[in-house]
């Protein structure tokens, strides 16, 4: 199962494009996903850790080619966050419980801090939700 804390998974892509129900809800060029899981137990500290980490990991090569070497912010590239209360998840058996989830009508807020902060961090411009 999972742990009960902020979980944020970011993927690399050249272009990422979000569609719901056949239409595309957002969408970036060369960047990183991020999908956010938030628990019950989130806090503001924890929520600040995860914007500095998501602009300072370093998943883009450098200009020699060198892996790992440049972050999101080094390289002025898009960010693209999805709210995944499903990465909170933990197994009961054979089923997915989801009770660490924090609820949605308060994790919207959190969220949206969330983005509000990494705004601030970061370009506003270059990230989307």
């Amino acid at each position: 199962g999972c742990s009960n804390v902020l979980h944020g998974t970011c993927l690399v892509f050249p272009f990422v494009s979000f569609p719901v129900g056949g239409e595309q809800i957002s969408a970036i060029g060369r960047g990183i996903c991020v999908l956010l899981g938030i628990s019950l137990e989130d806090t503001q500290k924890e929520l600040e850790h995860m914007v500095r980490k998501i602009l300072n990991l370093r998943v883009f090569e450098d200009e020699s080619g060198k892996h790992w070497s440049k972050s999101v912010m080094d390289k002025q590239y898009e960010v693209l966050c999805i709210s995944q209360f499903t990465l909170q998840c933990v197994l009961k058996g054979n089923k997915p419980d989801f009770h660490l989830a924090m609820p949605s009508e308060q994790a919207e807020g959190f969220y949206n801090g969330f983005l509000e902060q990494l705004r601030k961090a970061y370009r506003p411009e270059l990230v989307k939700a």
